[in-house]
């Protein structure tokens, strides 16, 4: 049984976040760790991680550091590059292959000065992933015999390279077609996972997986779908500082409190009687902004409601939504901002919860929404498809509304019968309690991959005693 995981991630909540990444970071190792698993998380020392509760643990070769520190229990590694992530952002700069490439040999580096030898890495998305090629080329490392698993989190995000990035960095790169730290990642992996069963699926299409479809579909016997939990503690409407009233399934009725004070706070008209529509997202085209966007000003012509957005992306979606919000000054608000507090409130106090998602490879949104009673409203695909069940007037089942086409007309449909659903009050309010007893915590997703790691040990160490016996 494999017991010690390096789970290797460019984020980790608390310490940093910029998008969901941090919260499986943060989440998955405590609730693996839980089960008995010895999981240890490995990162970048960023400039924005507060190193006052670090430890300095080893000097490393080309003016490196590896330093250590706990974050609720789980031990952490952090790797310190000043030239590579001593900057004001995580991501974004024309050099993110080299500083992440950084990390992976700073991190192989300091597998000796660590003093603990891990059973299994876990490389989560593209940004360790060449540290699996960096060990196919290196047979006297101590990792070498370690099981490898990869994580997709979202296959839109890549790390894609050259030629001429390969020959400068030493990097053997088997094929052209696998020019990319993720497929690099992908090839040399003993499993594959990514964020939800029909993720897995899709992603071994052209359609979904793009460049990527091929590769992944001559490994399939090796990739699986895991659903992403979600942090029960964190994401509780009976203890959320950020409400105006707190609540919970069995009294639903103090959530028209926070309806009405995100009203107040918005400037919108206070009128429980008046459904919101809430979106908190990153505003980009994989996220159906557009189509969001879209389908709002038509359905503003025939229906009452409101409509607030929260979040910040693309400059042309910013624009558009912005744009909606000026035709619409009586019933649409757009924030553009990475505003926690409102976000919580907006899951808290709106009755409506939308992702229009063109494609989503696990989701955190329609969960949140659902444990604090906004019903969700979303396309079926990759993990929404996975985690709302549609609704049904004809037998009260169900916990949402989804749409299959990425089109506006689709997403207009689905939040028409959503808006006429809300006007049954007392099946609104079973509509909403189904929901908000659905269990997504991280303990079923750990077990997942408790299972996966097994898998990974017994993989590698079949295929040692097969290369060792000629």
């Amino acid at each position: 049984m494999a017991a010690r995981i390096l789970f290797v991630i460019a984020e980790m909540a608390p310490l940093i976040k910029v998008g969901g990444l941090a919260d499986v970071g943060g989440a998955l190792p405590r609730a693996l760790r839980e089960q008995g698993l010895d999981v240890r998380v490995a990162m970048p020392l960023y400039r924005g991680i507060d190193r006052s509760h670090a430890v300095a643990k080893a000097e490393l070769p080309g003016g490196k550091a590896l330093w250590e520190t706990d974050v609720q229990g789980v031990p952490v590694y952090l790797l310190e590059d000043e030239d590579a992530f001593g900057r004001a952002n995580v991501y974004g700069y024309d050099d993110d292959n080299e500083r992440f490439l950084a990390f992976c040999d700073g991190l192989l580096e300091a597998a000796r000065p660590l003093d603990w030898e891990p059973d299994v890495l876990h490389l989560n998305d593209w940004h360790p992933g060449l540290l699996a090629t960096r060990l196919v080329a290196n047979s006297d490392h101590p990792w070498v015999k370690c099981a490898r698993v990869c994580t997709i989190h979202n296959l839109g995000f890549t790390g894609a390279f050259d030629a001429a990035f390969a020959r400068e960095h030493n990097l053997q790169v088997e094929d052209e077609a696998l020019s990319s730290s993720l497929s690099q990642s992908i090839a040399h992996a003993d499993v594959i996972t990514t964020a939800s069963p029909t993720y897995a699926q899709q992603i071994t299409t052209p359609e979904v997986g793009g460049d990527l479809a091929e590769l992944l579909n001559a490994r399939h016997e090796r990739l699986h779908g895991i659903l992403n939990g979600l942090d029960q503690d964190a994401f509780d409407p009976m203890t959320d500082e950020h409400l105006a009233a707190r609540f919970n399934v069995g009294n639903i009725a103090p959530r028209r409190a926070n309806k009405m004070a995100l009203q107040r706070q918005l400037d919108l008209p206070e009128d429980d009687s008046v459904p919101i529509v809430g979106i908190v997202s990153r505003l980009f085209w994989q996220k159906g902004m557009d189509l969001a966007a879209q389908a709002i000003d038509k359905l503003l012509q025939r229906r009452r409601l409101q409509f607030v957005v929260l979040g910040q992306g693309d400059e042309e979606h910013e624009r558009d939504l912005l744009a909606l919000a000026d035709r619409h000054p009586q019933h649409v608000r757009v924030k553009i901002a990475f505003d926690a507090p409102l976000g919580q409130l907006i899951y808290g106090g709106c009755d409506v919860f939308l992702m229009p998602s063109r494609y989503e490879p696990g989701g955190l949104g329609q969960l949140i929404a659902m444990r604090y009673g906004a019903v969700p409203v979303v396309r079926r695909t990759g993990g929404l498809a996975d985690t709302v069940a549609q609704f049904r007037a004809s037998d009260g089942s169900g916990t949402g509304f989804l749409f299959d086409e990425a089109t506006a007309e689709a997403v207009s449909e689905a939040l028409e019968a959503a808006l006429i659903a809300y006007q049954d009050e007392d099946g609104w309010r079973r509509l909403q309690a189904r929901a908000m007893v659905q269990d997504f915590s991280w303990q079923a997703t750990a077990r997942a991959y408790g299972a996966r790691y097994d898998e990974a040990l017994a993989l590698r160490r079949a295929n040692a005693v097969q290369v060792s016996n000629g």
